[in-house]
Formats: C-alpha cells, structure tokens, sequence
C-alpha cells in the first residue's frame, strides 16, 4: 500500500537526514520533494498546498531551529501533518441510538459497496459483539440483492429480502421494522450505485435518507481512483449529510492520493480502509498508523493485532509446549506458521507494517513473491509425516521423489530445509509461540512502532 508515494518520501527525508544541521536552503530543497511527491501520488493540488505551507511554517520557524536533532524534528513535523491531514485520530461508528442503529451506505457502482456491506457486517458482529441484519435497496443492478444474500450468509448475519419490483423506500422501511421486531443492533442498508454522479441517483438517496434517518452515512469509495475519490466523496457529501468514508482496495493503491486528499476536501473522517477481498479484510483507519507507514516507518501496532486476531490461539499454545518439552520445530509446524502468514494476507502484507522498510533501496518490498511459500507448502506435502517429524533422514532418493512430487527441484528443497533451521533457532528464543510471539518480542526490542527512515534495515529472523 502507497509503495510510490512511501519510496518518494523516503527518499526526500533520507536526504535531509543526511545533513548536520538544517538551511533554510535545504529545508526548501526537501519540501521541494515532498511536494513532488505527493502530487506523484495523485494527492489534489488543494490539499498539497496546505500540507507544504504548514509543514514549511513549522520547519523554518524555530521548532526546527532550537532542536538538538532538527533532522528528526522536521522528519516528526512531516509524520505529525500527514496525520493531520488523515485526520489526527480514529473516529469510530456512532452507534448510540435507539436500535436499531441504521448504518446507510452510499456510492458509485464498482466501488465494491455491497462487499463493504459484509465486511463491515463481520467486523460489528465479531468486534463490538453486534446482531446484524443487512438489506439491499438496489432494484437496478442485476443480481445485486442476491449477491448481498450470499455475502451475508457467508458472514453469517441476518438478511432481510427484497425484490427489485418494489420500491427502494418500500424496501428500506420493511427492513427497519423487521429489524425491530427481531430486536437487532444494527441495520446496514446497501443503496443503489451509478456509473456516474446523477441527479436522479442523488434524490433516490436523499429520499431514503429521509425515511430511515440514520446515525451513519458512510460514503464507500474505490482508492485507486486517486484524486476522482476525493471529488467523488465531495459531490456525495454537498448532497448527503455524510458521517464518515470508507475507503476500498487500499491493498491495491500505490499512490495514496484517496487516503490524504478525502479528509481534507470533504471534511469528513475515513472509518475504514478496505485491505483485500476476504470478508475480514476491512481494518478501523488510523491515521498516525497509516502516516507511519507511508514514512517507511512499518505499523507494528496494526501487525501485533493482526497476529492476535488471526493466528490460532490453540495450535500456538500446543506448539509452545511442544517445544518447551524439547520436541522441537519441525516441518509439520514450519507449514503451519507459513499458512498463519498465508491468513494475514501474504509477506509483502506483513512487510508492509514492518517498521525498518524505509531504509530499503527503492522497490525491494515489490521483490517479495508468495509464490515461494506456496512453494514451500507443496514440497513439505509431497513429504511423508515421518519426513516432516524428522527431515534430517531425507537422502538423495526421497529428496528426487519429494520434489518430482511437487513440481521444484532440489535447490528448492535444499533452501527450505536452510530455511527450517533457521526458524527452528528462531522459534526457541520466542519460546515457540510462533508468529505471535515474534510480534511481541519485536515489539519490545524496538520500543513499539518507532524509527526514522534511515535508522537501519528491517528486522532479521
């Protein structure tokens, strides 16, 4: 996530660290390229204008000047207003209301709102221990009222059926009676989307706004857009009185320019961030955490979460025990652990919040293919069990079957079983916990999600 935009800061803030002392000279050749950089990353020219002058008032004023490291100071003046920008904090839902509390999501067509709908339903149900009940008013879009349907047995919350015969008001207040009557926390109401912002489109919306008068209005916006999201959310929000925005396929914007122009154009605070396609792929935005991450500066506290909620507690718990009793680490549960990195989202998902990456040359976390631990996992499953209890009884024949097996070759098999020992080691210092307890043991080594660009690599295990 924002890889050019994180490669371009880096590399702006890695050349002011490299002086002593800061000029004004060159203070104005690093927000020089932080200006560039930004506009590079589609952030709107509004919002880099601002950005520049509060962060070039600061750093040429005395904060900078009476600092005993003015190269970190301006690095922090950076990270402090791109959080602002974002938005300083976290702004959770408002769900104190009379339930059931009516969330109404509004949108274009393709921003991946009815996905959105589920992945939000997932998150209330699992995170705030909320019943939800989901209803779908779009009576345009084909097969857009069975596939919330689907997503919502998938997630396993209430869906309450409508037909595109009817009328979208109809619709939306049968719901809510429904969801009364059934006593639920919350009713997600999924609205019809357009290609294009149009005034038929935009009356269809206030009208249901009107009807149900919901705590939240959240705007759902595809990221890849750019600066057209930030536009976007603006039309929506002078025709809706907007709560919040959440903000689609982050995982796949390199640019960031959704993430820091939203806020600031529209006034409103994004809620959520959208990460990958699976239902639990929406994380609460936080904009010190995310400005961290576009610092190159990793996002621990987000990854350390992750792990916890993500990995499994017992099988964790059974492979510590095991270790602690001198069982060892062996092939069975170095898959295990690569499946837990497999559910987070991949490598390059997890190298993403991993603080350090901003002292990588330029496009090096690009270079990390999950392809290998697929890999990794076909080779250990042509193994037998006796094999992945005690690889070091593999010879050249069960070596040339495992890997015919797999479709690798013995360079392959070779680098895996390097690999293996070298978690083995790991795994014994973390007391064999597994992903969890390198996440804390990291933690604690560098004192939570610190470090400037240029403070040294990423941590090796």
């Amino acid at each position: 996530m924002f890889d050019s935009l994180t490669e371009r800061l880096s590399g702006a803030l890695r050349k002011i660290s490299g002086k002593g002392t800061l000029t004004d000279n060159n203070i104005q050749d690093a927000l020089r390229e932080v200006r560039r950089a930004l506009l590079e990353a589609d952030v709107a020219l509004s919002v880099v204008k601002e950005f520049i002058e509060r962060v070039r008032q600061r750093a040429v004023g005395q904060e900078v000047k009476q600092s005993l490291s003015p190269t970190q100071t301006f690095i922090k003046i950076v990270q402090a207003e791109l959080e602002a920008v974002m938005g300083v904090a976290n702004e959770g839902l408002n769900l104190r209301a009379q339930p059931p509390a009516v969330i109404l999501m509004a949108g274009l067509q393709g921003a991946g709102k009815t996905t959105t709908v589920a992945k939000l339903s997932r998150w209330l149900k699992q995170n705030q221990k909320k019943s939800v009940m989901v209803v779908s008013a779009d009576v345009y879009r084909p097969a857009a009222i069975a596939q919330l349907q689907t997503l919502a047995a998938d997630v396993d919350v209430s869906f309450f059926p409508s037909d595109i015969g009817q009328k979208p008001e109809a619709i939306v207040l049968a719901a809510l009676k429904e969801a009364k009557t059934k006593f639920m926390d919350v009713l997600i109401v999924d609205t019809a989307g357009r290609l294009a912002i149009d005034d038929e489109m935009m009356a269809e919306i206030r009208r249901l706004h009107e009807v149900l008068n919901p705590i939240e209005t959240l705007f759902v916006v595809d990221a890849m857009t750019g600066q057209d999201a930030a536009n976007t959310a603006k039309a929506f929000n002078d025709a809706l009185p907007l709560t919040g925005v959440i903000l689609t396929k982050a995982d796949g914007d390199a640019r960031g320019g959704a993430a820091l122009s939203v806020r600031q154009i529209t006034g409103k605070p994004i809620k959520f961030i959208g990460m990958g396609e699976k239902s639990d792929a929406l994380e609460p935005f936080y904009p010190d955490r995310i400005a961290t991450r576009i610092l190159g500066m990793g996002d621990l506290l987000s990854l350390i979460e992750q792990v916890e909620s993500k990995v499994d507690k017992e099988k964790a718990e059974r492979m510590a025990a095991k270790i602690k009793k001198g069982k060892g680490f062996d092939l069975e549960d170095f898959k295990e652990q690569i499946k837990q990195m497999q559910n987070m989202g991949g490598m390059a998902s997890i190298m993403d919040k991993m603080p350090g990456l901003g002292a990588l040359p330029p496009g090096a976390t690009k270079m990390v293919d999950d392809s290998l631990f697929r890999k990794m996992e076909a080779i250990i499953n042509s193994m037998t069990m006796k094999e992945r209890v005690n690889p070091d009884i593999l010879n050249g024949s069960r070596k040339r079957r495992i890997t015919v097996g797999s479709g690798t070759d013995i360079q392959d098999l070779n680098r895996l079983l390097k690999q293996h020992k070298q978690m083995q080691k790991v795994m014994k210092k973390m007391k064999g916990g597994g992903l969890a307890n390198m996440m804390r043991g990291l933690s604690g080594k560098l004192g939570g999600p610190g470090g400037f660009p240029g403070a040294g690599g990423p941590p090796r295990f």
